[in-house]
């Protein structure tokens, strides 16, 4: 049964939407969002008290991205400010279905499971505005733990980044379908026959999104009061998809900014009695969710962009062809970090506009890397083997990471493809795996992942990724017995 329709409530009580909001209910998220004055420990701890808040909400993403956190008293959390808080480690000893992993070294029934060392990242603060403006902090594990931690491995790379002189400015899109349904009700009906918002395909549609504007108009003002700013939302090609393109800014703010989209996305559909479903695939029928990644660097002393020369073919800089050709080169033993899911393999198929091979073209959307030509400022390489199931932190770090050892290494790419992608041959080298524990099992045995992520966070990780596919085998899926179950 589907749920029921109801007139959703704007979460600022504002008629008649949140982008129609008076000067009044605008003036109440800017306040709260100004007790925090440069985002620096002093000025939060003199905001908090001077506004009286009492709880504060802490979360911090685990492996698999899902935002893991509790509400603090704001002492508590004051304190925590300057000193860090314990979590129990289990959060990152187990999986997205919180079943233990069996092979972890970093935590299990061998350490019992301690606290780990969490600190609070001061400039991270927001506001929840249909939580009465309750402020928000990402975290991160310290300690032992920042050799695992996702965001901490981010860290790492753009640390690397910075030592060779650049600054890295990134940008996630993200393709998402919307269903009339509530939790309860997906499991009710296994999943099967779910009412999708809107009917068929109907890309970029005025017609859709002007039919559920008050939507449209919500999750526009919820990004704009967290800070995650939208330069786009439009219908894609399929029943109830949208595709939400994140205003780009330095990687680790945009890595947040995607972690906070997909979590608070479904937490607004889900109060409206709606969900969103950012699984790469969700049905045979219909392509795949994108989750595509835009890169590009600058110099980190004078702010200027690295990546264009017009006098080069395609205006590509000697450090962007390098840039790419490292990003091309690892793809294949890197590939776990990007398509993170038994899932994300549905996805990889040819003519569903997600690449199989390594490849790279100028403006081409059959390649796995797409460069942009154009002015200084837009000259940049779209990451698109990436699908909408993507930790946002392991996925920079590697589309980050191995374009900085393409640099180091001065690594070429392979000729250009011209045309459509799908229909050629390439070289053994450039054929990506084909399943996730084929994927784990590449990022166990690479050099370039052990050197630039750290050997505890391949270990862990590549476990993680090989229990998530053995999980998956013991299940038999409806295809198995609807082939199987007589025949054979």
């Amino acid at each position: 049964m589907s749920a029921p329709q109801r007139k959703p409530a704007s979460y600022l009580d504002v008629e008649p939407s949140p982008l129609a909001a008076s000067v009044e209910g605008r003036k109440q998220v800017m306040d709260v969002e100004n007790i925090f004055g440069n985002r620096t420990i002093p000025e939060i701890k003199k905001g908090l008290r001077n506004a009286g808040v009492e709880y504060v909400k802490v979360g911090f993403f685990d492996v698999d991205g899902i935002m893991r956190g509790k509400y603090l008293k704001v002492d508590k959390f004051l304190s925590a400010l300057d000193n860090g808080f314990g979590f129990c480690d289990v959060v990152v000893g187990w999986d997205s279905n919180d079943q233990l992993y069996d092979s972890a070294k970093f935590t299990g029934w061998h350490t019992a499971y301690p606290d780990a060392e969490v600190r609070i990242a001061p400039d991270t603060a927001r506001a929840i505005p249909f939580e009465d403006n309750i402020p928000l902090f990402i975290a991160e594990l310290s300690g032992k733990g920042e050799a695992i931690c996702p965001r901490g491995t981010l860290k790492r790379v753009l640390k690397r980044a910075a030592d060779m002189g650049f600054g890295v400015n990134g940008a996630v899109e993200f393709e998402f379908f919307m269903f009339n349904e509530t939790p309860e009700s997906v499991r009710t009906k296994n999943y099967q026959n779910l009412n999708s918002i809107t009917p068929g395909y109907f890309g970029y549609s005025v017609l859709r999104s002007s039919v559920h504007a008050e939507f449209y108009h919500e999750l526009l003002a919820m990004c704009r009061d967290m800070r995650i700013p939208l330069e786009g939302l439009h219908t894609e090609t399929g029943p109830g998809v949208l595709e939400a393109a994140i205003q780009y800014d330095d990687a680790l703010e945009s890595a947040d900014r995607a972690a906070l989209f997909k979590t608070f996305t479904k937490i607004l559909a889900q109060r409206r009695g709606w969900m969103a479903a950012f699984m790469a695939k969700w049905s045979n029928k219909w392509p795949g969710q994108s989750g595509h990644i835009h890169i590009s660097l600058k110099d980190k002393k004078s702010g200027k962009p690295v990546f264009h020369d017009a006098k080069k073919p395609y205006k590509m800089s000697d450090t962007m062809r390098w840039f790419l050709g490292g990003q091309q080169a690892l793809m294949p033993e890197l590939l776990s970090m990007i398509a993170c899911t038994v899932n994300s393999y549905s996805r990889l198929i040819p003519g569903f506009w997600a690449p199989t091979n390594a490849t790279w073209g100028v403006e081409n959307r059959t390649t796995a890397l797409r460069v942009i030509p154009g002015s200084e400022k837009a000259q940049r390489i779209e990451y698109r083997i990436a699908a909408a199931d993507i930790n946002p932190y392991i996925a920079l770090s590697c589309a980050i990471g191995s374009g900085l050892w393409g640099i180091e290494n001065e690594i070429e790419p392979s000729k250009i493809v011209e045309g459509n992608a799908y229909e050629q041959k390439f070289p053994d080298k450039m054929q990506l795996p084909q399943t996730l524990i084929e994927a784990a099992g590449r990022l166990r045995k690479s050099k370039a992942a052990h050197e630039l992520f750290g050997e505890d966070f391949v270990e862990h990780y590549a476990q993680s990724r090989e229990w998530e596919e053995r999980e998956f085998r013991k299940y038999i899926t409806d295809w198995e017995l609807q082939r199987y179950f007589e025949i054979i």
